[in-house]
């Protein structure tokens, strides 16, 4: 099964809304793992107007409290401050994501172009080096994943915004999505690459996603924190752990 990754930047976006110290991003992190989540998602960007350092500090000390079996994953465009915090905090991945000035979230995966290679290759040497697993986060294409692989990247993490855009039209055209998706999936492994997946996933478009070929992890904030507001956030890990669970179709 896929190991689910709770992105935890909507209970900062809500704390910092007001001020102050509630919600406590670390609270809700307890809650999603008492739930049984064995990954936490922080995305602190450069504006922090949800994570911030202090955050990404206080739950790597969280989580290093609890001991092995539950994942940290910092995602962030490659800007200095970023990677040197990820090379502060050592998580156990780091997903490298583009990031376009003004943009409320991610809107689409790395390009292929001479100024981001460079500097992709040498932050995913620099976390390589420090024993911090790299994710690239790409579109669902064979020759983004090919990309990823010659720059030295453990993983990708394939933009599912698309797919969730397909599925919402329908089942055939969900269906169309995901054989693309399942065709870059094996492709990328075929590559030597891990693969995880993110974006506008829900609990509605997860049960086909979660039989995707080869898929480790899934990382979840928007639609699982949107639900918590009404069902509890305990209960709607749980209900997305049980989507994950449910056998796998390689």
């Amino acid at each position: 099964m896929p190991l689910l990754s709770v992105n935890v930047n909507k209970v900062a976006t809500l704390r910092n809304s007001r001020g102050g110290e509630l919600p406590s991003v670390c609270a809700a992190v307890r809650v999603c793992l008492d739930a049984g989540a064995r990954g936490i998602t922080v995305h602190p960007r450069a504006d922090q107007r949800h994570i911030t350092p202090h955050d990404v500090r206080e739950i790597a000390r969280l989580l290093a409290q609890v001991g092995p079996g539950v994942e940290f994953n910092i995602e962030g465009d490659p800007r200095p401050d970023l990677i040197d915090l990820v090379l502060e905090t050592r998580p156990h991945q780091c997903t490298l994501v583009p990031v376009q000035p003004g943009e409320v979230t991610s809107q689409a995966g790395w390009g292929r172009t001479g100024e981001v290679a460079a500097i992709l290759e040498r932050s995913v040497r620099r976390l390589r080096d420090a024993g911090v697993r790299v994710s690239l986060f790409i579109d669902p294409d064979r020759q983004a994943a090919d990309w990823a692989a010659e720059l030295g990247a453990d993983r990708v993490e394939l933009f599912t915004e698309p797919f969730a855009r397909a599925f919402a039209q329908g089942a055939a055209a969900g269906r169309d999505s995901f054989e693309q998706y399942a065709t870059v999936a094996r492709h990328a492994h075929a590559r030597g690459l891990g693969i995880n997946a993110g974006h506008d996933l829900d609990l509605d478009n997860l049960p086909l996603f979660a039989t995707l070929p080869h898929l480790a992890e899934v990382s979840i904030g928007h639609a699982l924190i949107s639900r918590a507001l009404f069902q509890g956030l305990h209960a709607v890990v749980r209900e997305y752990l049980a989507v994950c669970a449910q056998p796998h179709r390689a």
